[in-house]
């Protein structure tokens, strides 16, 4: 992604690529789904301006909205931000189905190239001694021509004859029968032998590599390092087609604020530990319903961005979002479904915070001291 300036200091946020898989129109959906529930503040449209390229414009609400903290929340909530899970479960040798770790499944990758180059070698000595076979049999016609053509020519049976007369295996008949006359004219002795001593040699070298253990491992280190000259990094087919970005650094309040949409409530805490956000802000409680014989004890004014602090008797401060409070209709929910409160500890007080205060905390002896509102807070419950 990246901003486009639209003059008078206001911009618009481009995304030129979503994550692979993630449909597109999808993603849109789910985007102005959240606007239109009111979980993208920093964020007022979405268009899709794509054609065969990407093109996903993002307008935000004002231009005093840091783009990295816009796409920050957008990569929280939506699938503009994926995550590929690795499965190592896999059936090793073909047979086993074990869960690998990652240089397991290297060393059995290895195992298998080893196996491929071994069947491979195996099957090319095959077919050189095959070859090998048939220009014996080549060798053999051409020095012994005038015969063979007779014999192909007069006898009933050249096959059995050429292999009674000249001690041809069936396969060097066979070949030798399939030739065309002419071309018998022109076989080479020159030839068949320098074919002959090219596919010796290659033989022999097949042979030490099947066995020899260190020989396969050299073997499959070339072909590795060949796979790497065309394949590799540099390489126009295997360079990158991503990069590696550096994760933005901002304010983790301003972040948690760009998830909620700014809105007062009036936050109510009753003598037995229910609390509630109502709508706006509300000065007339005279109205309130509690549960039972319970009572109202704490009530202040705040917004959705606004985080709550609970003292208690155990000496502990505790931090609620406001924006995930209970809402007004009914009684709330406890305090203490929502904190880490032992069951023999009481709510002291209940506030929003404000930071940069000083705040006295004194005990039932008279005993007290001051305390940096910012050091109170808790990131966690």
């Amino acid at each position: 992604w990246h901003k486009e300036d639209t003059g008078r200091g206001t911009y618009l946020v481009v995304v030129t690529e979503i994550p692979y898989g993630v449909p597109k129109s999808r993603l849109v959906e789910k985007i102005a789904e959240l606007l239109t529930d009111k979980k993208l503040p920093l964020l007022a449209d979405v268009r899709d301006e794509s054609a065969e390229d990407i093109r996903l414009v993002l307008e935000p609400r004002t231009r005093a909205v840091d783009a990295e903290v816009l796409m920050a929340s957008l990569f929280k909530l939506t699938e503009l931000e994926a995550r590929v899970s690795l499965n190592m479960n896999v059936l090793v040798r073909g047979q086993i189905p074990k869960v690998l770790s990652l240089a397991d499944a290297l060393r059995e990758w290895l195992a298998h190239r080893r196996d491929v180059l071994l069947r491979s070698s195996r099957h090319r000595l095959g077919e050189i001694a095959h070859r090998l076979e048939v220009l014996g049999g080549y060798l053999i016609a051409y020095l012994n021509l005038d015969e063979v053509i007779r014999i192909i020519r007069e006898e009933d049976e050249p096959k059995v004859s050429l292999m009674s007369t000249f001690e041809l295996t069936d396969v060097q008949a066979e070949a030798i029968l399939n030739m065309r006359l002419r071309s018998l004219r022109r076989l080479e002795e020159m030839e068949i032998r320098k074919e002959h001593d090219k596919l010796s040699k290659e033989q022999d070298q097949l042979n030490k590599l099947v066995g020899s253990e260190p020989a396969q491992w050299k073997a499959i280190g070339k072909q590795i390092r060949e796979t790497h000259k065309l394949y590799g990094p540099d390489t126009a087919i295997g360079r990158r087609r991503t990069s590696f970005g550096v994760a933005a650094v901002f304010d983790e309040d301003a972040f948690s604020e760009a998830l909620v949409e700014r809105e007062p409530v009036t936050i109510v805490v009753t003598q037995k530990g229910w609390i509630r956000a109502l709508k706006g802000h509300v000065a007339d409680l005279s109205g309130l319903q509690f549960k039972g014989d319970d009572s109202l004890a704490h009530a202040f004014f705040a917004e959705t961005t606004s985080r709550v602090m609970v003292w208690a008797t155990n000496g502990r401060f505790y931090t609620l979002d406001a924006s995930k409070l209970p809402g007004g209709r009914g009684h709330g929910e406890p305090i203490r479904l929502m904190i880490d409160l032992e069951q023999e500890a009481e709510i002291v007080s209940v506030f929003a915070y404000q930071g940069g205060r000083k705040l006295l905390v004194s005990s039932r002896e008279g005993r007290g001291f001051l305390v940096a509102e910012d050091d109170c807070l808790a990131n966690t419950r």
